[in-house]
């Protein structure tokens, strides 16, 4: 059993940026894997800024997570879709695209889908 943990994310234990400046995940480890805080910056968009690092055809991350600001439309390659906002929980099975709505940046906690995300597939 492990006694008590407190990290801050603002001094996470690994950043990884996005392309093009368009936001950064920060990660901190946990008993049970990765817990990361994504800062989606307007205009960001999976397709564009995380394809090329991922080198899927769409993001195959299984998201748990609470959308802490901002807003983001999710689509999933069946075509489902919905657009999500702060406050809300959100649980994002793999094979979607998803964007930044608006010119609010969009923070997103995660404690299932950020291990490998934004990580270069090679």
């Amino acid at each position: 059993m492990v006694g008590l943990v407190s990290k801050n994310f603002d001094e996470a234990d690994e950043t990884r940026p996005f392309e093009d400046g368009k936001g950064r995940l920060d990660l901190v480890e946990a008993d049970g894997g990765m817990v990361g805080r994504a800062v989606f910056e307007p205009g960001w968009k999976w397709s564009e800024h995380i394809k090329p690092l991922a080198g899927t055809d769409s993001c195959l991350g299984d998201h748990t997570g609470y959308v802490v600001s901002g807003r983001m439309k999710i689509v999933m390659d069946d075509g489902d879709s919905a657009e999500v906002a702060a406050g809300d929980y959100i649980r994002i099975p793999p094979g979607h695209d998803a964007w930044v709505v608006g010119d609010e940046q969009c923070v997103v906690l995660d404690w299932t889908g950020y291990g490998n995300f934004a990580k270069p597939s090679g």
